[in-house]
């Protein structure tokens, strides 16, 4: 328990510094993953497309976790939010798992659509992967401030700003991710790339 007091008041001194270092890891986990400098196994066509579905499961109940978390901390119920929103977390940190691997499977997909239905789809998901890079230090900012502070102390960080910024990015990332899955798996179609 000791340890886990240290570092919980290391980081309620220095949540700017947690923040990056968190970051920097997250991305450079997922750039090594593209690169291929991770040391990541392939998989069959089939363990990739059932990756991208349980990505999806994931990052939906994630999205459910985070509207809660917002219904709650409007109704003035902390702990509920509190809840929400780590579960919502955790949430993304399997997504992070599942989408390292699926990106190191070895093997992508490439929407069948012409037009503006093309159009559409890759501004949804340019705006997905943007909001999602963004939203990465928002989000773990507004984290480990909650985890570091009492909800009376919280009153006095930034972290209601931050979290409003980070609800609103990682929300709407995650509702185009589903978006743009639906339309490529469910719609429209795909061919191997």
């Amino acid at each position: 328990m000791a340890v886990a007091d240290t570092l919980q008041s290391r980081a309620r001194a220095r949540p700017r510094l947690v923040t990056a270092v968190v970051s920097v890891v997250g991305y450079a986990l997922v750039f090594g993953a593209f690169g291929g400098v991770l040391p990541l196994p392939e998989f069959s066509r089939d363990v990739v497309i059932l990756l991208g579905d349980a990505i999806a499961v994931v990052n939906s109940i994630a999205l459910l976790a985070i509207i809660a978390g917002v219904y709650f901390i409007k109704n003035n119920q902390v702990q509920k939010h509190r809840a929400a929103m780590l579960t919502a977390f955790t949430l993304i940190m399997v997504f992070l798992a599942l989408y390292i691997l699926k990106v190191g499977g070895g093997f992508e997909k490439e929407i069948v659509a012409e037009g503006a239905v093309w159009t559409a789809y890759i501004v949804m998901l340019a705006v997905h992967i943007l909001l999602s890079a963004v939203s990465v230090p928002v989000v773990v900012h507004a984290v480990v401030l909650g985890l570091t502070h009492s909800p009376a102390e919280l009153r006095e960080t930034i972290h209601a700003r931050v979290g409003r910024i980070a609800v609103s990015a990682w929300g709407l990332s995650l509702f185009l991710g589903l978006v743009t899955y639906v339309m490529l798996n469910h719609i429209y179609g795909w061919v191997p790339r």
